[in-house]
């Protein structure tokens, strides 16, 4: 029997891990041996993720950032979490939706090398991310694949990104059937399970630039960043006013991160309307804190602005890995250790969401 230490200090689990075995599974490793550092900090990660976040109850979303879909993150990853219900928002760079596009659509992208000849790829029409490359002709096609499917009345308009992205979503999922391609798209999935997909900044991008050059033959298509603000905003006030939690899930840092956890103080600082925070937070990051970078400012930093409750600093951790790595992991662990959600399907519940935070802080404004 384990001898109990009147220290408070040596409280916790003895470091003694099993060797490892032939047969070993992601969730049994990490349970069983990954017992300090950023191991320590991803074990957490994923029991947090697994035993608390995915609570019926609890509203979940997810900020991407870095070049994620590439690799082929989406698809391995994301889609298969999508599917069992563990994520019910996201916000992205537009960056990883674009590059996500050329799965949708047919596209080939290619594991190379991080050493290899820019001028000559240059030269032979090669595009190198890092280690992944692909033709040219890749970013062409997917160009032009936007612009027809914007050409589309449906997209002559003024419109929020996940009104934009659940639309486009709905041309990819039925590219993918005709390609008999399966499920590669992130948007094509969101789209079926009513994921509502963000981007925070939609100018900066491909798909923002081919918006911008259909502007100039006169397409009234106009992404408005005033509609996702409150729409996210009415997502978490929604989350805690139905008696539920909210819980953020955020990979890399940037502009995804701000817009997610953005949603408190526009609740609370501009709005005025009483809330405290969100309940649980993920961060894998490579981002230092001491740089004053939004990107590596930790959640106890957040609780100051009003975007993490102090009550729940003890649900929060930040774990220095690499998003390639820890997400393949936490979501293997996941998906062995917690059954399947009922998707939340919060596309469908945006206007009567908004409708109600628009309701609250109206009727907050005229008592003043």
């Amino acid at each position: 029997m384990k001898k109990k230490s009147a220290n408070p200090y040596l409280s916790g689990a003895r470091i003694d891990p099993e060797h490892i075995k032939s047969g070993l599974s992601v969730a049994d490793m990490i349970d069983s041996t990954f017992m300090a550092y950023n191991a320590g900090r991803m074990r957490e990660a994923c029991r947090l993720y697994s035993e608390k976040m995915l609570l019926p109850d609890v509203t979940i979303g997810m900020s991407l950032a870095g070049a994620l879909t590439p690799a082929g993150i989406g698809k391995s990853v994301i889609i298969p979490l999508i599917q069992a219900g563990f994520v019910d928002w996201i916000v992205s760079t537009g960056a990883n939706l674009y590059h996500d596009t050329h799965f949708g659509i047919g596209e080939e992208l290619y594991a190379g090398s991080p050493f290899f000849d820019d001028i000559d790829l240059r030269k032979k029409n090669v595009v190198r991310i890092y280690d992944v490359v692909f033709d040219y002709k890749v970013l062409l096609n997917t160009d032009l694949f936007f612009r027809e499917t914007m050409k589309s009345e449906i997209f002559n308009r003024p419109m929020g990104t996940a009104e934009f992205h659940y639309l486009i979503g709905g041309f990819i999922a039925e590219r993918e059937k005709k390609l008999k391609l399966g499920n590669p798209s992130i948007l094509g999935a969101a789209y079926k399970a009513s994921v509502p997909v963000f981007t925070s900044s939609p100018g900066d991008s491909s798909i923002g630039m081919n918006i911008a050059a259909l502007a100039l033959s006169g397409s009234k298509l106009t992404l408005d960043p005033n509609r996702d603000v409150n729409e996210t905003a009415a997502i978490v006030l929604d989350a805690k006013r139905s008696g539920g939690k909210s819980a953020v899930f955020i990979c890399g840092g940037g502009s995804p991160k701000n817009f997610m956890l953005q949603t408190e103080p526009q609740i609370q600082e501009v709005l005025g309307i009483k809330e405290e925070g969100h309940d649980y937070f993920i961060q894998f990051t490579d981002a230092r804190p001491d740089t004053g970078g939004l990107s590596g400012a930790t959640p106890s930093e957040a609780v100051s602005w009003g975007k993490v409750r102090p009550e729940s600093l003890p649900d929060t951790v930040v774990c220095y890995l690499d998003s390639t790595i820890a997400l393949p992991l936490i979501s293997a662990y996941a998906l062995t250790k917690a059954k399947p959600r009922k998707q939340k399907k919060l596309y469908d519940k945006l206007p009567k969401l908004v409708e109600k935070l628009k309701k609250e802080y109206l009727t907050l404004q005229k008592k003043k």
